[in-house]
């Protein structure tokens, strides 16, 4: 199943096109997306065997984000080696764990308006939880998954930068700098979600390119860290870090610019598409 906010409203996407979720079960479950994990197990066994067409064409503009209000959405810093090698630092022996407010989540596709400083890119898988978990072991963590999707983590490197120690959540969380999506896409469809394909690419040209297999740890271990210490609820979104290839590493560094096309793809998941313009 694959779950998308399509102008506001819940919908299945089948193949180019989408199905309403509130019209097409004659009500029985809410037109609002945010109120999909209220019927998460029903919407799920509804879609497995009921058709539930027509399915209609939509316009990719018209998405925005699978989850569009979560609680709370936690990220995960140096996740990958390759991109812990290149921030100067050693893989970490535990999870780091920052936040993204949750005002800056926005949809797959459309503009980011660009605020000073130097704006970077990091693609990543993002799991969102489905049900509500406290001190899940790490063996159980999938259970509480709805699905994955992808994220960016948006980040403006010279507020983050600024302070010693580097604080990381506020300057990762200006508006938009969250985007998610295109849809929410439950785990009986991604494939192994231990080796998927992610990239990024910069105006055609690949910044970013990795497979989730290089994670440090994986989905369940950090769902089972967290959960340790927060309670999580439905929605709650978990950005799982990021690979090699950011911006600020480079030689010379690069950075985004206002008229920069930024694509973001995960196997499986899909792409999202954005456009950069200035504040």
């Amino acid at each position: 199943m694959r779950l998308a906010n399509l102008a506001g409203r819940l919908a299945v996407l089948i193949g180019d096109g989408a199905v309403d979720v509130d019209r097409a079960s004659g009500g029985r479950f809410p037109a609002d997306p945010d109120a999909l994990f209220d019927h998460w197990d029903e919407m799920l066994e509804w879609t497995r065997t009921v058709d539930i067409g027509p399915v209609v064409a939509f316009d990719p503009a018209d998405l925005g984000p699978p989850v569009p209000r979560p609680r709370q959405v936690f990220a995960v810093a140096l996740n990958y080696r390759p991109h812990a090698a290149e921030a100067g630092f050693v893989a970490p022996e535990v999870p780091l764990i920052f936040t993204k407010f949750p005002a800056c989540i926005t949809g797959p596709i459309g503009a980011i308006a660009l605020p000073d400083g130097h704006v970077d890119w990091e693609v990543e898988l993002v799991a969102v939880i489905g049900r509500a978990a406290h001190r899940v072991p790490e063996d159980r963590a999938w259970d509480v998954v709805a699905g994955l999707t992808i994220g960016q983590d948006l980040s403006e490197r010279v507020l983050q930068l600024a302070g010693k120690p580097a604080q990381f959540s506020l300057a990762k969380s200006y508006p938009g700098f969250g985007p998610i999506g295109p849809a929410l896409v439950s785990l009986d469809e991604v494939g192994d979600p231990h080796d998927l394909a992610i990239s990024c690419q910069l105006n055609g040209e690949t910044m970013q390119s990795a497979r989730t297999s290089d994670m440090i740890f994986s989905v369940p271990a950090l769902i089972a860290h967290i959960s340790d210490v927060c309670p999580l609820f439905p929605g709650d979104l978990i950005f799982t870090g990021t690979p090699g290839g950011v911006g600020n590493r480079r030689e010379p560094p690069l950075f985004i610019g206002p008229g920069d096309e930024l694509v973001s793809g995960i196997e499986t998941l899909g792409r999202m598409q954005h456009e950069f313009v200035k504040c």
